[in-house]
């Protein structure tokens, strides 16, 4: 019986805070496998202006996790198409393991807005809810049975790495070397 951790976002870009929550996660709970789940569309950022591709950020994944034990990138939602729901998601994993245990990893400020979800009343019976705290937003719990998982945490989100890129700060140190090589090659966030 598989133990798998579905880490989901948009990462956008990846930075080294995602990858340190996967292996520590992994690690804390004695999962097989946490699966980086690449967004394809994600609801909550349609408004987004500007949102790279969801194959370059499949790629950014796949390169920052490359040597890391039990923890992958995964292309389930990109591949499935659309608006990306996580219900659909865990319904997918589940209709492929059927017998296998998952595991919805959350950072605290997600778990907060988990109410707004799509169909997020079924979340908890397909899936263990894992909350682990992101420094400002401490506090925060789903409002279902959930396991909290303390980590040392990076203080920093996708959202700020753009900022940085787009000032012509240095990002070196902030994304795994290898993903941050992709992003310059393909000339990704400025």
């Amino acid at each position: 019986m598989s133990r798998v951790g579905i880490f989901g976002g948009t990462f956008d870009p990846v930075h080294v805070g995602h990858v340190a929550v996967a292996a520590w996660v992994r690690a804390a709970l004695d999962l097989d496998r946490v699966e980086l789940v690449v967004a394809n569309q994600p609801w909550q950022k349609l408004e987004r202006p500007v949102l790279s591709a969801a194959q370059d950020r499949l790629s950014m994944v796949e390169a920052a996790v490359d040597g890391i034990e039990g923890v992958v990138a995964s292309s389930a939602e990109i591949d499935r198409g659309g608006l990306t729901y996580t219900v659909d998601t865990l319904e997918g994993y589940r209709a492929a393991d059927p017998g296998g245990s998952l595991f919805l990893i959350l950072g605290s400020d997600a778990a907060a807005g988990l109410e707004t979800w799509h169909r997020y009343e079924e979340i908890a019976e397909m899936a263990e809810v894992v909350v682990v705290d992101r420094a400002g937003a401490l506090g925060h719990r789903p409002p279902m049975a959930h396991r909290v998982v303390e980590c040392p945490l990076v203080d920093l989100s996708s959202t700020r790495v753009r900022e940085w890129a787009e000032a012509g700060r240095p990002l070196d140190g902030l994304v795994p070397p290898a993903a941050l090589a992709y992003c310059r090659r393909k000339r990704l966030y400025g």
